[in-house]
C-alpha cells in the first residue's frame, strides 16, 4: 500500500473497488427487505437473503483484491470498505436478533464495537488512516460464517447448524471484543505520533 503511494500517482477514488464498496452499501436494503418479507416461512425469500448476503461479503474479498493487484488503494477506500461492511454485519445482527434467532446483547456489544471504532477511525483521520488489521479481518470472515449459518433456512431444523452458528459467533464475539481493545491502543498511539509531528523543525 505505502509503496504504491510513494512511488507513483495517487489513485483516483473512481475506480472498481470503490464502486464494488458502494454496491455492497447498495445491497444491504436489498437483503434486510428479502429477510424481513419472510420472517416466518423459511421460503424462497430467506433464501434470497442469503444469496445478497453472499454476494455482498464477496464484493468485499474482491474489491481488496483488485485494489492490491492494480494499485487502487485510497484513503476513501480505506474508510468507505470498513463502513460498508459494518452497514452489512449490522443490519444482519439486527435482522436476526428481531427475528428472535439472535440473542440482542451479543449484538449489542458487537454493533457498540463496530460503532465506536468507525467514530473513532473519524477523529484520527487527521493523523492517519487506521487500516484493517488481521485481527479484524479474522473479526469479519468469523461474523461472517455465523451470519451465514444463521441466516440457512435449514438450521432451525437442524440442531448440530444451530450448535455451529453459536460457536462460531460466541468466536467472533471474543475476538471483536479483543480487537476493539487493540483499535483503541493503536489510535492512541497514532494521535499521539501525529501530535508530535508539528513540533519537529529543521
Amino acid at each position: 500500500m505505502t509503496e504504491t503511494a510513494a512511488t507513483g500517482p495517487t489513485p483516483s477514488n473512481w475506480n472498481l473497488p470503490n464502486a464494488l464498496t458502494m454496491l455492497r452499501i447498495v445491497l444491504v436494503p436489498f437483503f434486510i427487505w428479502f429477510f424481513v418479507a419472510d420472517l416466518d416461512h423459511y421460503g424462497l425469500l430467506r433464501w434470497a437473503a442469503v444469496v445478497v448476503f453472499l454476494v455482498a461479503i464477496y464484493t468485499d474479498k474482491l474489491d481488496g483484491d483488485i485494489a492490491r493487484a492494480r494499485g487502487l488503494i485510497t484513503s476513501f477506500g480505506k474508510i468507505a470498505d470498513p463502513i460498508a461492511d459494518k452497514l452489512l454485519i449490522g443490519s444482519a445482527l439486527i435482522m436476526l436478533s428481531a427475528a428472535g434467532e439472535l440473542w440482542w446483547w451479543v449484538t449489542i456489544l458487537m454493533l457498540v464495537r463496530e460503532v465506536g471504532i468507525t467514530v473513532l477511525r473519524f477523529v484520527v483521520i487527521r493523523y492517519g488512516v487506521m487500516a484493517a488489521s488481521r485481527g479484524g479481518k479474522l473479526k469479519t470472515v468469523l461474523q461472517t460464517v455465523a451470519i451465514f449459518v444463521y441466516l440457512l433456512p435449514v438450521t432451525p431444523t437442524v440442531p448440530w447448524l444451530g450448535v455451529v452458528a453459536l460457536i462460531v459467533m460466541l468466536a467472533a464475539l471474543a475476538v471483536t471484543v479483543v480487537t476493539g481493545v487493540d483499535y483503541v491502543i493503536k489510535a492512541v498511539q497514532l494521535r499521539a505520533a501525529g501530535r508530535r509531528i508539528p513540533r519537529t523543525k529543521d
